[in-house]
């Protein structure tokens, strides 16, 4: 038997406890409906149009990639934003770089207002220091 030598319920190394928070559960059948739904433009653009426009995203990860991640780890809603804001920040004359998902959505991000989950413009630079 496999079990915690403490007794009680701590979460394991390895476990969602981290992601989800004690008071959450994963989301299951119904729920994940719209993010399943939101994956399929992703993979179409990943495995069509991609191939044609040529592979010339500016941030690590690529654009795609961290809008299906931003999906799954923040829901359709939110992540859905997230990701526009960073497709439209992908351009010519925008930044460039390593741009990982937020492990947190912002805290003036509402679902009345959509439009405060994503960064339309360049990050603030963060000093190293701090």
């Amino acid at each position: 038997m496999r079990g915690n030598m403490a007794g009680g319920d701590a979460p394991q190394p390895g476990g969602t406890e981290h992601l989800f928070g004690p008071e959450r559960r994963r989301p299951s059948g119904l729920a994940l409906l719209p993010r399943r739904l939101l994956r399929l433009p992703i993979l179409f653009y990943r495995y069509t149009l991609s191939a044609f426009m040529g592979r010339q995203c500016r941030y690590l990860p690529t654009c795609s990639a961290y809008a299906e991640e931003a999906i799954s780890r923040h829901g359709a809603w939110a992540g859905g934003w997230m990701g526009l804001s960073r497709i439209c920040r992908c351009h010519p004359w925008g930044d460039a770089g390593f741009d990982p998902v937020p492990q947190c959505l912002p805290a003036e991000g509402r679902w009345y207002r959509p439009w405060a989950y994503g960064f339309w413009r360049r990050k603030p630079d963060v000093p190293p220091n701090a």
